[in-house]
Order: C-alpha cells, then structure tokens, then sequence
C-alpha cells in the first residue's frame, strides 16, 4: 500500500512544470517557444512484437552506448525528444529524475536519444542539472536512429516518443506521443508492469 502510494505521489509530481521546483531563471530564458507543431508528422517502421533496431550512439557523458548491452540484463525504456532548450522537452527529462526509483524498481534502464550534438545535449542538459540516465545524440549521420525507428519528423527532429524494450530486445510498447505535450508517466509504468 505504501509502495502505491509513493508511486501516486511521484505522478502527482510530474503533472506539474519542473520549473516550479526552482530551475533558474536564466535557464528559463534560453528555451525556445517552438508553437504549436503538428501532433505527428512520421510513420512508425517498428511494431510491438519486433526485436528492437540495435544501435550504437555517442554519450554526453563519455563513450557510447549500444542498446543490445541491455540484452538479457535489463528493460530499456528509449525517450526520443525532439530538440534541446524548448520547452516540453526541456520539463520531461528532469521530470523522469524524480521517477528514478520507479525504473530501477522495475528492472528498466532509460535511454534519452536526441538529434542535437554532443555540445548542444552537454549545455542543455548542464542547465538540466544531474540526470540519471544516459543522454545520446542521433546527430550524424543526422537522425539515423530516429529514421530506422520511424520517428524522425520531416523537418530533421525526432518525434517525441516513447519505445519500452523487454530484456529480451523486444519491443513492448509504442507511444507516439502529440509532440506538443509529455508522454504520461503512468504510461510508461504500466507497460514495465506488463514485463514482469
């Protein structure tokens, strides 16, 4: 029952902006007002049931990161965005820091995939403060990852999705999500529930 609970409150949590809980106001100021974009402007080349395209992308941390390293050993949960320093994007990948337990607890590594370089994703997300999960640029060949997934929009960004990945490589899950808004956490749990 408690278990639930803190799950009830980290969701609560995550409904609202990260900037309520004091990301300064000159990182504030750098985020580029997009408008509003057109929900979905791709066409998905993966469906639950398929293995998982492998790939191998650079880390802002250092070195590079291939998803069938996870194979056998953990869930992963991939988050494509579409830029650095606008404004969703900007609220969603701090938010997952407060769910951190939330993927450990269910086995699950999550995978932070972008189009921007390696300069970009490092400022953007040294504005973000510590993230917990590994950040990876599909820059070049431009988007590469994105495109093999279906998700790269017609302008060069990725859409703002969601793919979970069993430990077996397997794709379990699809979200697709409007790219002007988060992808629900609840979501997300739900298809990492579904895993065990």
């Amino acid at each position: 029952m408690k278990r639930r609970w803190i799950v009830a409150a980290v969701l609560l949590v995550l409904g609202m902006p990260v900037f309520a809980f004091g990301i300064s106001d000159v990182y504030q100021k750098n985020i580029y007002d997009v408008g509003h974009l057109k929900p979905v402007d791709s066409v998905l080349k993966v469906k639950v049931g398929d293995p998982a395209p492998d790939f191998t992308l650079p880390a802002v941390a250092g070195g590079t990161v291939t998803l069938s390293a996870y194979r056998g050993k953990k869930n992963v949960v991939l988050s494509f965005v579409p830029a650095a320093w606008t404004p969703v994007c900007s609220d969603q990948w701090p938010g997952y820091n407060l769910a951190r337990k939330i993927f450990e607890n269910r086995n699950a590594v999550l995978l932070g995939i972008s189009v921007d370089n390696i300069p970009t994703l490092f400022a953007w997300t040294g504005q973000m403060g510590d993230l917990w999960f590994p950040v990876l640029s599909d820059f070049w060949p431009h988007g590469a990852v994105a495109k093999r997934y279906g998700v790269l929009r017609s302008n060069g960004v990725a859409e703002r999705a969601i793919i979970v990945i069993d430990r077996n490589g397997i794709i379990r899950y699809i979200d697709v999500h409007d790219i002007n808004e988060r992808p629900p956490l609840e979501s997300i749990v739900k298809a990492l529930d579904g895993l065990r």
